[in-house]
């Protein structure tokens, strides 16, 4: 390994208060990630994201102890149920966790890290031995969301969480390592946001496990609108049980690099995994979407529908695997991608896969790549419609799709005032 910011990274360790295991789940990933290769282009799974330009970076600083929150604000929220986190640390002052009922834990990580529960699964689905940066988070855990939904639960109103970044003058690399424990039947929607922040060419680094029991039901939403300059990544591993459902969506908006990738494993029979994501990229932007659906139980579900808005010289890259073992019949897989290209000048590698070993399915994966319709644009430029506002229907039309998949209706038109910010700027 020869990147030096990582090396220095490594350097810079603080570790918190607690138990042996975890010490020794620490050490071990630093081992791991000084033995393991920098990510490159000739590796598969990195040959389009232009990872060298985020390893080419002179330096990125760990945010070893909580940051000095002062100056900042509790962002707009839509319900009572509000965690912030800064630079990967939570904020109990921007936060109000007071009013959950009695079968939800909810907070900070490092407050419950000598918690059993934390213990028997953190580090359980993030396997830091096959990826650098997987490996970089676990070896310097500190902080991030723990959530621990009792079994029966249910919880009409989203929990939110805010990822900030200080005002810090220097790069900061925030990593935050995310455990979501959600029993049998308990039901909750959370929503996650990443906001912009003053810092110069900010780098976030995030884990979040995710354990979903039986019958479980988890909607899971995150607005990924980081600063033009930041860089960001996002890992989640999940692993669902019999009769367990998630729906996720995440609208890549911001950054100038974003990577998020998913990983899902089943752990009976007739569980549902709904993924969605909507990303908009424009000049000076790279979005990068992975997904791993992992088909090894009988009689499964999966959804995996992706789209994007590409305008400017904005790149975009989506890798969409779904495997279905021999023993997984009866498996339901669909996977789609479709991309709008606004100008010629942007560009978007898309390489959805489907590798089936059983005989007693249904699954069918597809994508398109294509320019607005003339005769559509033409059709509403008869109806007295400009030319700028038609091509912004025709966009909304298409995004509203995903959007129209978020539950909440006031999240629902905050992303569509997103979108059409975006669009203003074509």
């Amino acid at each position: 390994m020869s990147s030096n910011w990582i090396q220095h990274v490594l350097a810079q360790d603080s570790p918190p208060p607690a138990a042996n295991w975890l010490e020794a789940l620490r050490q071990q990933a630093g081992e791991q990630a000084t033995a393991l290769p920098l990510p490159r282009r000739k590796l598969e799974a990195w040959r389009y994201s232009q990872v060298e330009n985020l390893l080419r970076q002179q330096a990125f600083n760990p945010v070893v102890q909580a940051p000095d929150d002062n100056g900042l604000e509790t962002p707009a929220a839509l319900g009572p149920h509000v965690l912030v986190f800064v630079d990967g640390w939570f904020s109990p002052r921007l936060s109000r966790v007071s009013e959950l009922p009695e079968g939800i834990r909810l907070g900070s990580l490092r407050a419950h890290l000598d918690d059993d529960l934390a213990k028997a699964h953190l580090g359980r689905l993030a396997n830091s031995g096959e990826d650098l940066f997987t490996a970089l988070n676990t070896a310097l855990i500190n902080d991030g969301l723990f959530l621990h939904a009792r079994a029966g639960t249910v919880l009409d109103t989203p929990i939110e969480v805010f990822h900030l970044n200080s005002k810090a003058g220097q790069p900061l690399l925030a990593q935050p390592r995310n455990l979501l424990l959600v029993e049998d039947q308990a039901r909750l929607t959370l929503v996650e946001h990443f906001l912009p922040g003053a810092g110069d060419g900010y780098f976030h680094n995030g884990v979040t496990e995710i354990h979903l029991q039986a019958g479980a039901q988890l909607a899971h939403y995150r607005i990924q609108d980081e600063a033009p300059n930041a860089w960001h990544l996002s890992r989640l591993h999940l692993q669902q049980a019999a009769h367990s459902h998630y729906h996720g969506i995440t609208l890549s908006f911001g950054g100038h690099w974003a990577r998020t990738e998913y990983k899902t494993g089943f752990g009976g029979e007739q569980a549902a995994c709904d993924l969605r994501g909507l990303y908009l990229v424009g000049d000076d932007q790279l979005s990068d979407f992975h997904l791993d659906i992992h088909h090894d139980q009988p009689a499964c579900r999966s959804r995996e529908q992706f789209k994007g808005l590409l305008q400017g010289k904005g790149r975009a890259v989506f890798d969409g695997r779904i495997l279905v073992e021999r023993v997984a019949q009866l498996t339901d897989a669909q996977l789609t991608n479709d991309n709008l290209m606004l100008t010629r000048e942007s560009e978007v590698d898309t390489k959805p896969q489907l590798e089936i070993y059983a005989d007693d399915v249904k699954c069918s994966h597809g994508t398109t790549v294509g320019q607005l319709d003339p005769q559509q644009l033409f059709y509403l430029r008869t109806r007295g419609i400009e030319e700028q506002r038609a091509v912004h229907m025709l966009c909304e039309g298409f995004a509203g799709e995903i959007i129209d998949h978020l539950h909440l209706p006031e999240l629902r038109d905050r992303a569509r005032q997103r979108l059409s910010q975006a669009l203003n700027k074509l």
